[in-house]
């Protein structure tokens, strides 16, 4: 929609096409980590290792299989790897965490792991965090509304 014109403004998460686009980099940051059934032996854990995860049925998003910050941290070859699924919805992948078909991994706060859950999230250890991007499609013009958000944006990160 942003490079058809129908949108003014995105965000993107990680590397973002900067021949494409104009961009903000947002102060904030996306963590990855794992995100399983309480009563999982792995959530008594602060973090996760890859090595933790090495024998465990995994349930990766799609995108994450051809992330190669993802592959560099496990230290595995995905064919070593117990895929048990992939998703392409956080929520359809705690689905499936909840009736303990396998850990998933996912960002952070994406799915409410609070109050009475039966969900827990973990980060990476190392982490692995994303950049997130306010993007607008170069060369286009902006109209004063999107000006002015623009600005009032950047005074604000400042």
């Amino acid at each position: 929609r942003l490079d058809k014109g129908l949108l003014d403004f995105g965000i993107l998460l990680g590397d973002i096409d900067k021949t494409k686009y104009c961009y903000l980099e947002l102060p904030m940051k996306d963590t990855w980590g794992v995100l399983m059934r309480r009563s999982s032996p792995l959530a008594e854990k602060d973090s996760i290792a890859p090595q933790d995860l090495w024998d465990k049925p995994l349930i990766l998003s799609r995108q994450m299989i051809h992330f190669p910050n993802f592959l560099q941290w496990i230290q595995k070859p995905l064919s070593e790897l117990q895929i048990s699924a992939t998703y392409n919805l956080a929520y359809n992948a705690s689905l499936m965490a909840d009736e303990n078909m396998g850990y998933v991994l996912t960002l952070d706060k994406l799915i409410n792991t609070g109050g009475d859950s039966s969900l827990c999230f973990r980060p990476l250890t190392p982490d692995i965090t994303l950049g997130m991007s306010l993007v607008w499609k170069r060369y286009a013009a902006l109209s004063k509304a999107a000006e002015f958000f623009l600005a009032q944006l950047r005074a604000a990160i400042s």
